[in-house]
């Protein structure tokens, strides 16, 4: 692929992520929007991590973006230039033709109907439980809310760039509030205070794999749930009730795969940063779990973080079909039942 195309490439492709951003940044929450802003702009600026940003240059920059989204809003998404013209979600086709420019795409739907796109250079191909896993490091175009990781149609992708920013921001949260707890155990595992350059890198290179874990997870748990799972979150219509759809299913991702590969490996510093990310609904529907992971800092010991992962992998299991079920029965009032169970979660608690 020469530099015209590769440039025609990009510029479809990030354009149709102005578009998705167009139509759904706005749905975020202040603070969440202007972290997410002040990283798109450090990416598409090229500023280092620990390089402080130009206030005034940020927010002519930030003023400017959102007048291109209020041009963008009504846009339709673009095929891409490739193979005569693919479809934004035809992420096989679209990734059989970049293999051969050591490339990577992918094109999906997240959270509140969201969709995402990133075009990035591929740093590494592999298969593992019958899933493609697709690495990716400098990123060529991306939206506002870069996931670190998805599953999509049977492939797992990981987008270090993306990774090592969402872990900066971690750091400099936690920079800023100096809190003892799991994030600072995991930071001085992997020896924050000593090189925090370095040790950004060991950690993004380590929690990669915890990263493609839980898409693992994902994937085993798909068959488990069937096709109806996917069309369900489609269906909801409230933000509470797709959060406990979400946090179901994430809990039971992390029992089958995650959390059981975690321990098997005596992985401490990812068992911490685990932890520093288990909150919200997800850490709310299972107190075990957190009691478990108090206990093994008190004593060393690791069994109740065994025995609470065994636990959970039928239990949320059931949690999940016991859902769907729900939205079987009637899913035009499925999203006011699970919203009501956000409040009252019940027998979706372990």
């Amino acid at each position: 692929m020469n530099a015209a195309d590769l440039e025609a490439l990009r510029q479809a492709v990030q354009t149709n992520c102005d578009i998705a951003d167009a139509r759904h940044a706005r749905e975020m929450t202040m603070c969440n929007y202007l972290l997410a802003m002040r990283d798109l702009f450090r990416w598409e600026r090229g500023f280092a991590l620990d390089q402080p940003l130009p206030q005034d240059e940020l927010g002519a920059w930030i003023a400017r973006r959102e007048a291109r989204w209020g041009e963008l809003e009504d846009a339709g998404l673009n095929d891409l230039p490739l193979a005569g013209g693919l479809a934004p979600f035809d992420n096989a086709a679209i990734n059989a033709a970049l293999a051969p420019h050591g490339l990577v795409y992918s094109g999906g739907v997240g959270r509140w109907g969201k969709p995402h796109f990133f075009l990035g250079e591929r740093v590494r191909r592999e298969t593992r439980q019958g899933l493609e896993i697709l690495v990716s490091a400098r990123e060529h175009a991306r939206d506002l809310f870069a996931p670190p990781a998805a599953l999509r149609q049977g492939t797992v992708y990981l987008r270090l760039d993306a990774l090592r920013r969402w872990l900066w921001e971690k750091t400099e949260i936690w920079g800023v509030k100096q809190a003892d707890g799991a994030l600072k155990a995991a930071l001085d595992g992997y020896g924050f205070s000593d090189d925090p350059s370095a040790a950004l890198e060991r950690m993004a290179a380590t929690e990669g794999e915890t990263l493609i874990l839980h898409e693992i997870g994902e994937g085993r748990a798909e068959p488990l749930l069937g096709a109806d799972w996917r069309e369900m979150l489609g269906d909801l219509s409230s933000r509470r009730a797709e959060l406990l759809a979400r946090a179901v299913r994430d809990n039971l991702s992390d029992c089958l795969s995650t959390l059981p590969a975690l321990l098997d490996g005596g992985a401490v510093p990812s068992l911490h940063f685990y932890f520093a990310n288990f909150e919200g609904l997800r850490r709310g529907l299972f107190p075990r779990l957190w009691a478990a992971y108090t206990t093994w800092r008190k004593t060393g010991e690791t069994a109740e973080l065994g025995l609470a992962c065994k636990a959970g992998e039928s239990h949320w299991l059931g949690a999940a079909r016991q859902l769907l079920s729900a939205w079987r029965d009637d899913p035009a009032t499925a999203s006011g039942r699970f919203s009501e169970w956000v409040d009252e979660p019940g027998q979706l608690v372990l």
